[in-house]
């Protein structure tokens, strides 16, 4: 609750004072503030806030960060030099509003360290190379398409593809791994935020989550904020020596919100509406992801964007895409045949994966890509003809039990090595033998730690395929052939 002390103090110490003399929404002006700095803090009377966008003289624009009532003359203070929130590991398991309010019940916050939400990224001599690999428990990503400890990396889908599934999995599989999770939600309905909560919590990845919330009814300026927010307590556990991953979830509504604000401040609207500097408010933020020289901690960056019909070639996409190291496609197409997750292979890619795995690892992938190419190919060749050869048979087999071994529900979590237990073991049957995947998936689960080199992984390979693979395909028929009769 605002004390009106507060203000008074502030008012006391001399700081700028002003009066507001216009109301357009969010959009605030106050006369009376000579001098004050882009980005202050202001505090009105009234216990609102305000951040300074623009400065005319003795005339401001503010963005009125807690709604769109305001009255005229309503009296104004600056309080900072810059928009601070609250950071540390007092943070971690609650949920907070953009400006650090507890949304969760859980009590007032403990931290008494604040921080700037517009810091500056680290610069080139600051950063190290990125080489950990970041198991997110899904196999179709983790096989395929790799994240790297540090790395920024798209997560792109139409509404309800399995984007913020696939973002509570990679969240609840850092349990005992010491990383902290920052997951940003921006302007989404009550009843998507208390389906995400309750996966959290029963899970357990609340308990290395802090969860910043901007919902549908918070003021456009929180939504506007509430990544820089989430990023500056994220880069503050970073540079403490922690790893952390950031979630941005969604991109697409931050800019909206920021398009609706620019148009109140009457701003050219460029491509799509969206204002010119977009992509700098994007780009600034991501930026800030990386590993650090100093302590080998990193920050990792996973923004959401919205593609409507699953077009991934609008405008705001494509300009997250040019920012990050790589993009992964949820397809809707494929989530409505039944496929989870629905990971686009072809239009999914990791720039910087192949750094963090090893050269089994890559050979593994490399290989499998191959067989699915071949399996498409067999597919639609499959269609035109009633007979197909032993090679054909082969390859529509072995692709069918890969796309089985990757079928993954939300509650289904595999560690790194078994996901390469797995799919090597289904490799090694050739597509010549009956592989029952759901037993393997559970053998491979309960056994994935005990191999200690590459002898005794192979030798549990072949002692899985020999129990969970039934006798060899019987090769279709090949059509008979007449011998030409002798002259």
């Amino acid at each position: 609750m605002f004390n009106s002390a507060t203000f008074q103090r502030l008012v006391e110490a001399d700081n700028l004072t002003g009066e507001v003399v216009a109301v357009n929404s969010f959009l605030i002006e106050v006369k009376g503030l000579e001098g004050v700095r882009l980005g202050a803090q202001v505090l009105f009377e009234d216990g609102q806030r305000g951040l300074v966008r623009e400065a005319y003289g003795n005339r401001v624009i503010l963005f009125n960060i807690d709604s769109e009532k305001m009255k005229l003359g309503t009296l104004a203070v600056v309080a900072n030099d810059a928009l601070n929130v609250p950071v540390g590991k007092s943070l971690i398991g609650r949920v907070l509003s953009p400006m650090g309010t507890p949304l969760d019940g859980k009590g007032a916050l403990k931290a008494t360290t604040t921080s700037g939400i517009f810091n500056p990224a680290p610069g080139i001599m600051a950063r190290s190379m990125l080489n950990e690999q970041l198991a997110s428990g899904v196999t179709a990503v983790d096989s395929f398409f790799p994240i790297v400890l540090g790395q920024r990396i798209a997560i792109l889908g139409d509404s309800k593809s399995g984007k913020s599934t696939f973002l509570s999995q990679l969240s609840a599989n850092q349990e005992g791994t010491k990383r902290i999770v920052v997951y940003v939600l921006i302007g989404k309905r009550k009843v998507d935020i208390e389906h995400l909560l309750s996966e959290l919590n029963d899970s357990g990845a609340m308990d290395h989550t802090i969860v910043v919330l901007a919902d549908i009814f918070d003021s456009l300026t929180q939504s506007y904020l509430a990544p820089y927010a989430a990023c500056a307590m994220a880069e503050y556990l970073w540079y403490a020596g922690e790893d952390v991953i950031i979630m941005y979830d969604d991109l697409s509504s931050h800019a909206e919100a920021y398009r609706q604000l620019s148009l109140l401040q009457e701003v050219d609207p460029g491509r799509d509406s969206y204002p010119g500097d977009i992509f700098y408010a994007h780009s600034s933020l991501l930026e800030r992801a990386g590993k650090l020289l100093k302590n080998g901690k990193t920050l990792t960056s996973l923004p959401v964007v919205l593609t409507p019909n699953d077009d991934i070639t609008a405008y705001l996409s494509t300009s997250i895409m040019s920012i990050t190291d790589g993009q992964i496609v949820f397809d809707l197409g494929l989530f409505r045949q039944g496929i989870r997750p629905a990971v686009n292979a072809g239009l999914s890619v990791s720039r910087v994966g192949g750094q963090a795995q090893t050269n089994r690892q890559k050979r593994l992938s490399s290989t499998l890509f191959k067989t699915l190419a071949r399996y498409k190919q067999a597919e639609e060749f499959s269609h035109f003809s009633s007979q197909l050869s032993k090679e054909t048979t082969i390859d529509l087999t072995l692709g069918k039990y890969i796309y089985q071994a990757l079928q993954q529900p939300p509650s289904e979590r595999h560690s790194l090595l078994e996901q390469q237990l797995l799919l090597e073991t289904i490799m090694l049957s050739g597509g010549e033998a009956e592989i029952d995947v759901a037993g393997l998936k559970q053998a491979v689960q309960k056994i994935a730690k005990q191999p200690k080199d590459d002898k005794e992984y192979e030798t549990l390979e072949a002692e899985l395929l020999k129990k969970y693979s039934a006798k060899p395909l019987a090769a279709k028929p090949e059509a008979a052939t007449e011998e030409a009769p002798d002259a």
